[in-house]
């Protein structure tokens, strides 16, 4: 029996998985020792039990556990990344490289960096979402010390050529970092094969807690320098101080076990929800666009744009299923997406984007219901539209509104 509303924004967030909550139980009452306590048993179970969590994060990513650097989310982390970078290296230059596309926690970072006299060079992507190599090559300089390209975006889905783009990065010893926060756990990452320096990721985008996240820095090959954003005790090797969060460590730590464990199967099964999805919408409506590549996407995403449709409109027609039309980060902004604007989308398009995220718990029976539903809405709102009419009887609205635009200002009247 379906359970309303029915969650289809896994990129926004996810549940935690049963097994993590069991996972960090104990850690809230029972074994509550302060891992920096190194006189007594309490101190050192809990400092156990951060290191598993570090093996089993360094696990799925091919990393050492002495290159996971816990943080309070991939926001944190990017924040590290870039600022510590931009401090360490900025005796060697002052320009750094990143994509239109990129989440605010980087653009938004970057933007600071400029303010204190760093440039940023921001790469266009193609209509389908993805960034040409050979782009990122010609925008090196000599002054170039950092690259920063998302591995999967949070609201197309889109894969960036990540290992070609690194390789790139180590060609002219630049450091390279990709906030893989939508990739981790979908996909398979692999930072020496990647050729990734500095990679950020999110505990609570995995089926882990929130307020948890890691920032990996490479120590091998060659040891990847930053300086430290938050100062008081020099925990973390010197790189970020404070308190660890024990019981949200040992969630990430058991969320990322559970998506090496499982990622191929659940890759699988998500991906064949998210193409009976798709195949169910365009069979019953025309004017559904998809936004990026179809390609190279996660398996669980989905970003559609539905012709004559209001996308506001829509959501609200929607109120059983919670989908939603961007970013959950910066869904407050009355702005539409930047990242469907870099992709060369027309604002009829722009106004009409859903984004769908698939998840763990999501099933065959909630696929044909949201599909119902949003056929339903879309086709209501359709019959209110008076450019739905317009289309169907065949009218070019992009010529007619050129016309439109064409036709000379009446005179304006002296009395108004």
């Amino acid at each position: 029996m379906l359970k309303h509303p029915i969650f289809m924004d896994y990129h926004s967030t996810t549940p935690a998985d049963p097994r993590v909550v069991a996972a960090m139980l104990p850690f809230f009452s029972e074994r509550f020792g302060n891992p920096a306590s190194r006189h007594h048993s309490f101190g050192w179970e809990a400092e156990q039990a951060v290191e598993i969590a570090r093996r089993q994060i360094s696990a799925l990513i091919g990393a050492q556990p002495e290159e996971i650097i816990f943080t309070s989310g991939a926001t944190e982390s990017d924040n590290l990344a870039l600022k510590g970078a931009a401090a360490a290296y900025a005796s060697r230059g002052d320009h750094i490289i990143t994509a239109a596309t990129e989440h605010k926690a980087v653009l938004d970072v970057c933007r600071r960096l400029e303010q204190q006299g760093f440039r940023v060079t921001y790469l266009p992507v193609s209509a389908d979402g993805l960034l040409d190599p050979d782009v990122v090559r010609r925008a090196i300089t000599p002054r170039t010390i950092l690259i920063s390209i998302m591995y999967a975006n949070n609201e197309i889905g889109v894969i960036q050529p990540i290992r070609q783009i690194g390789g790139i990065a180590r060609e002219h010893g630049l450091i390279f970092h990709t906030d893989a926060t939508q990739a981790v756990g979908r996909v398979p990452i692999d930072v020496d094969a990647d050729n990734i320096d500095l990679l950020s990721l999110s505990g609570h985008k995995i089926y882990g807690p929130k307020g948890v996240g890691v920032l990996y820095v490479r120590r091998r090959n060659r040891r990847v320098e930053l300086v430290a954003q938050i100062d008081g005790g020099g925990h973390e090797g010197g790189l970020r101080s404070g308190t660890l969060n024990v019981p949200a460590i040992v969630g990430l730590g058991e969320a990322c076990r559970i998506c090496r464990d499982e990622m191929a199967a659940e890759g699988e099964r998500l991906g064949r929800l998210r193409d009976r999805l798709l195949a169910k919408l365009q069979g019953a409506l025309e004017g559904v666009y998809i936004n990026g590549s179809m390609e190279r996407r996660l398996p669980n995403n989905l970003n559609l744009s539905f012709a004559w449709v209001d996308g506001q409109a829509l959501l609200m027609g929607l109120r059983d299923v919670a989908v939603s039309s961007g970013s959950a980060c910066s869904s407050a902004s009355p702005e539409p997406s930047h990242v469907l604007k870099a992709l060369g989308v027309g604002p009829e398009r722009l106004q009409a984007a859903i984004r769908f995220g698939l998840g763990r718990f999501n099933t065959e029976e909630e696929v044909d219901y949201v599909a119902g539903r949003v056929i339903e809405t879309v086709r209501k709102l359709r019959e209110l539209s008076p450019l739905y009419e317009l289309a169907r009887s065949g009218l070019d609205l992009k010529q007619a509104q050129a016309a439109a635009s064409e036709q000379p200002a009446p005179e304006e009247d002296e009395n108004h």
